[in-house]
């Protein structure tokens, strides 16, 4: 819009500003906000880049359990926000991305009150496997199921 030549590119902008009113419920320009705040979409990114994103959110719209799910919208947005079109997603690529935050919201894997112990376990640093007869003295954090297991020789494989 400000280099006067609209593109596929604009349409990413122009939704970027609709997600960033959505998230704060504020109008995209105002004279009535503080100079530095009149431009809704340089107030959010600056605050979104300053780790102040909560503080411009609409109340009621983040909450403990969707914190994650707003940030990864919030930061969807400021990509469709770049000044550089080259720079901003396809609409493709953002209706993919929402797309994935819809549906990781619903996986069973992300519901925290669940299976907590599990999760930290199968995503900590996996245990280091050691040959059979092995006696370097590391120990093992896990239970290795490599470990008993007896290799067979197959010769050339034929």
């Amino acid at each position: 819009m400000q280099s006067g030549q609209l593109t596929e590119k604009s349409d990413v902008y122009s939704f970027g500003v609709v997600l960033v009113e959505l998230l704060t419920g504020e109008e995209p320009f105002s004279f009535q906000r503080a100079e530095d705040k009149r431009s809704l979409t340089f107030h959010f990114v600056c605050s979104l880049e300053e780790d102040h994103l909560f503080d411009v959110l609409q109340i009621g719209v983040e909450d403990e359990e969707n914190k994650h799910e707003i940030m990864q919208v919030a930061i969807l947005a400021a990509r469709c926000l770049k000044l550089r079109g080259e720079e901003r997603p396809s609409m493709k690529e953002v209706a993919m991305e929402l797309e994935g935050i819809r549906l990781m919201d619903k996986h069973p894997w992300t519901n925290t009150s669940q299976n907590f112990e599990e999760r930290q376990y199968l995503l900590s640093e996996a245990p280091s496997i050691r040959e059979p007869g092995d006696s370097s003295g590391q120990q093992n954090a896990g239970y290795d199921s490599l470990k008993e297991l007896q290799l067979i020789d197959f010769g050339d494989g034929r």
